[in-house]
């Protein structure tokens, strides 16, 4: 069965501007780089899709809820940077999933509906556990990229008590801190993951009359926590890495050390 490799490539590019000395031209790229060829290297996948965010449009999450990932404030640097990244994961032949009103979210769930093997998600953001199932294993950093989680259902079950199709609505009922999700009042994950271990769903809950003052507001923070599975992704197709290409790219960038690493896998 053919494996898509789909990356989170803000997640992993703020990981990467984090992780190396900001004193190092273009941290985020060089580090970038590096994890990239690490996950081709360990995983040897038949196509890759690396989808990003767009910083300077809403999505109808950031519409709907004003609230939604308020005082997020990055720094001009990685803004920089994370708008040379799309180019050079297009550089290396990689499927590059990036429009105005959609977050790189939810090109991972397009992407793992669409394809038709198995998918690996390798991202940080731990929202992409309701992407799990038979066919579809989540790749989480522990350390950089030299270390990696591999979470299936089980592994959703193991740490949330739930199935991976209920992390929508854990998330709408105990909140989400880093996205500005305030949840539901008194309602921790324990609690939450106990609601729908006795109710199945959100929406059931609420046709029980739980939560009836604030039943309006969690659908709302169910559907900002699902990823849009029909975001407008460019075709997937199996494809041969680009690396060449790639290492001219990263050399017009002054980066004759990452380029050469990259220009290495075009000869191995």
């Amino acid at each position: 069965m053919s494996i898509l490799l789909a990356i989170d490539g803000d997640s992993f590019a703020h990981r990467a501007y984090h992780a190396l000395p900001k004193s190092i031209r273009l941290n985020a790229v060089v580090g970038f780089t590096n994890m990239l060829v690490r996950l081709w290297q360990s995983e040897q996948p038949d196509a890759v899709v690396v989808a990003w965010d767009t910083l300077t449009t809403p999505t109808y999450r950031h519409k709907a809820f004003p609230q939604y990932q308020s005082g997020r404030v990055f720094e001009d640097s990685i803004v920089e940077q994370l708008a040379i990244l799309p180019e050079l994961t297009a550089a290396c032949g990689f499927v590059t999933a990036k429009a105005p009103g959609y977050e790189a979210d939810d090109f991972l769930a397009a992407a793992a509906r669409e394809w038709p093997g198995e998918v690996l998600v390798a991202t940080s953001d731990r929202d992409a556990f309701q992407l799990a199932s038979d066919r579809v294993t989540i790749l989480q950093p522990a350390r950089g990229v030299s270390e990696l989680a591999r979470i299936g259902p089980a592994g959703v079950r193991e740490r949330y008590g739930i199935e991976p199709e209920q992390v929508p609505d854990l998330i709408a009922l105990r909140g989400d801190p880093s996205d500005k999700l305030p949840g539901a009042r008194g309602i921790g994950p324990k609690k939450a993951a106990e609601i729908l271990a006795q109710y199945g769903t959100l929406e059931a809950a609420l046709a029980d009359g739980r939560f009836a003052a604030e039943a309006e507001d969690l659908r709302l923070f169910r559907r900002i926590a699902a990823m849009d599975a029909f975001a407008p992704l460019p075709p997937l197709a199996q494809a041969t890495p680009t690396w060449a290409e790639a290492s001219d790219f990263l050399e017009r960038l002054g980066l004759a050390g990452a380029a050469e690493r990259v220009r290495a896998l075009s000869t191995s």
